[in-house]
């Protein structure tokens, strides 16, 4: 028989590595992303919009970093990194209920389903499911880790999605704008060109004889 592996905070140590380094690349590429957008002309919209569409993105690679920065720390016990990831969870339920008013009031982008979806439902869940299983964490459970993990994972991938979504939105709009541009400009090299009327007359009218002299 194979001995069981306790559910303790050391057997979670390479998946809290994982999680942490990813969360840590991605908010560096942010960074990127959001500098060459904007050098190359390509960021609209209101503070509200990038609040509500784009910061939420960095916050929530930060709280995976954070909980995985939580569980990678030499505890001497379950209870204060529980009380740790609650106080997380807490926190960023709230900063979620701020971004669900922000994108209420923008009116820059009109959001469908799918971004009420990964913008507002799916982060709350994923920090409640934080306060929760902090909670439990702190009472002495060790069951409430995989919730924990699940939820710093989730938090990963709104980000990853949240941000794909919002550059290829901006790519999108971007490569509108040229097409409209462009057909404006060909539109308008196949407008006739007016002729002005003693021109046209000129033109239309007639070539007369000369009148013979008397």
């Amino acid at each position: 028989m194979h001995a069981t592996v306790p559910l303790t905070l050391e057997t979670w140590q390479s998946f809290y590595v994982i999680v942490g380094s990813t969360a840590g690349a991605l908010i560096g590429l942010q960074f990127v992303v959001l500098t060459l957008i904007t050098e190359a002309g390509m960021l609209r919209g209101s503070s509200e919009a990038l609040s509500a569409f784009a910061s939420p993105n960095i916050v929530h690679f930060c709280a995976a970093l954070l909980v995985s920065a939580i569980f990678s720390t030499p505890w001497g016990g379950a209870g204060a990194p529980g009380v740790a990831v609650a106080l997380a969870g807490v926190s960023g339920f709230i900063y979620s209920v701020a971004v669900l008013r922000r994108a209420l009031r923008q009116r820059d982008y009109k959001p469908v389903l799918e971004d009420w979806t990964w913008h507002g439902a799916l982060p709350m869940i994923a920090y409640v499911a934080l306060v929760f299983a902090g909670i439990q964490l702190a009472r002495g459970s060790a069951r409430p880790l995989f919730i924990i993990g699940g939820a710093a994972l989730l938090l990963v991938f709104i980000g990853i999605h949240n941000a794909w979504d919002t550059v290829t939105y901006v790519m999108l709009e971007r490569a509108r704008e040229r097409a409209a541009k462009v057909a404006a400009k060909a539109a308008g090299e196949r407008r006739p060109v007016p002729v002005s009327a003693p021109i046209a007359e000129k033109v239309i009218a007639p070539s007369q004889p000369p009148a013979p002299n008397p």
